[in-house]
C-alpha cells in the first residue's frame, strides 16, 4: 500500500490541488502551525531513514555531491531571480518563486529517483547535505536575490529554517541511532506519510490563494514550468557532460529539478505579511511532481 501511494505520488497531488480550487474548505483547515508541523513531520522521517553509511558516498564520490550542490544553490536561484524577471512577475511572486528556487531537495525527489532507478542513495545523500546547507544558503540566496523586490527577514528565515528543518531531522538521526528497532518499524510510512502531508500543504495554499491563482497566476504558472524544466534539463545535460555517467546524471537531474517546496511553503508563511509569496511554492510543488514523474516515464528503462 505504501508503495503504491508514493508511486501516485504526482496525481495525488495534482487531484488535492484541483479539488482545493474546486472547494477550498476541503483543504484549507490545514494551515497556520499545521503547516509547519506538517513539514517537521517530512523533515523528522526524512531523519529517521539517514544512517552513516548514506554519506559514504560523499566520501567515494564527492564530486558528484558537489557538482549537485552548485547546480542546486546556484543555476535554481539564478534561473528563478531571471524568470521573475522575464516574466515580471508581481513582488509577492517574484519573491516567492526565488525563494522556492533557494530551496533544497526534497523526499519528493528521493521517491522519484527510486522509481526511475536511479541512485537512490545518491539522491538520499545530495537531499540530506543540500538541506542541511540550505539552514544557511537558503536565506542568503533570498535575501540577496529578493531585496530588490520586498524587505526580506533574514534572520526570521534563517531561525525557521532551522527550526524546520535542522531540529526534526536531528530528531530523526538520533532516534535512528539510539532506537533503530523501532525506527525500522516506523520507516516504511515515512514516505507516503510524507506524500499525504505535501499534498495537504499544497493543496492548502492552493486553495487559500484561489482567487490570486486563478485571476494572475498564468504567468507565474509558465515561469515555474520553464524553472523546474530547465532545472532537470541543465542538471542532466551538465553533469553527463562532466561526469560521463548517465545513471548519475539521471539522479542529479532529479535533485537539481525538485525543490522541498513545502520547505517554501513555511517559510513564506512564516516570514512575509502577504499571503501571495507562498503561492508559488505551492504550484511549484504540483508542477514538479507532474514534471518528475513525465521524467520517469522516460528514463525508467534508460540506464
Amino acid at each position: 500500500m505504501s508503495h503504491k501511494i508514493t508511486s501516485a505520488f504526482p496525481w495525488i497531488v495534482s487531484v488535492s490541488a484541483l479539488l482545493s480550487l474546486l472547494y477550498p474548505p476541503i483543504f484549507t483547515w490545514f494551515q497556520g502551525p499545521l503547516i509547519t508541523l506538517g513539514l517537521g513531520g517530512i523533515m523528522l522521517g526524512m531523519g529517521l531513514t539517514l544512517k552513516g553509511r548514506d554519506f559514504v558516498q560523499i566520501v567515494q564520490h564527492p564530486k558528484w555531491v558537489l557538482l549537485g550542490l552548485l547546480m542546486q544553490f546556484l543555476i535554481m536561484p539564478l534561473l528563478g531571480w531571471g524568470l521573475a524577471q522575464l516574466f515580471q512577475l508581481p513582488p509577492f511572486f517574484a519573491v516567492g518563486i526565488i525563494l522556492v528556487a533557494s530551496c533544497p531537495g526534497g523526499t519528493a525527489s528521493n521517491v522519484i529517483a527510486y522509481l526511475a532507478k536511479a541512485e537512490v542513495a545518491l539522491s538520499v545523500t545530495m537531499t540530506a547535505c543540500s538541506t542541511l546547507a540550505a539552514i544557511f544558503l537558503t536565506p542568503f540566496l533570498s535575501l540577496q536575490l529578493s531585496g530588490s523586490y520586498l524587505e526580506i527577514p533574514a534572520e526570521g528565515l534563517f531561525f525557521s529554517t532551522l527550526k524546520v528543518v535542522l531540529l526534526p531531522i536531528t530528531l530523526g538521526v538520533l532516534f535512528n541511532r539510539y532506537m533503530p528497532k523501532t525506527a525500522d518499524k516506523i520507516i516504511p510510512f515515512a514516505p507516503p506519510v510524507a506524500v499525504l502531508l505535501i499534498c495537504l500543504i499544497v493543496a492548502s495554499i492552493v486553495g487559500q490563494g484561489k482567487e490570486i491563482i486563478l485571476s494572475s497566476g498564468i504567468n507565474l504558472i509558465i515561469a515555474l514550468i520553464c524553472l523546474h524544466l530547465l532545472g532537470f534539463t541543465l542538471g542532466f545535460l551538465v553533469s553527463l557532460g562532466l561526469l560521463k555517467n548517465w545513471n548519475v546524471a539521471k539522479t542529479i537531474s532529479i535533485e537539481v529539478g525538485m525543490q522541498n517546496s513545502g520547505l517554501g511553503v513555511v517559510l513564506a508563511r512564516e516570514n512575509f505579511s502577504s499571503p501571495s509569496v507562498a503561492i508559488p511554492a505551492a504550484i511549484s510543488s504540483l508542477i514538479h511532481s507532474l514534471l518528475g514523474s513525465f521524467f520517469v516515464k522516460i528514463f525508467k528503462n534508460k540506464n
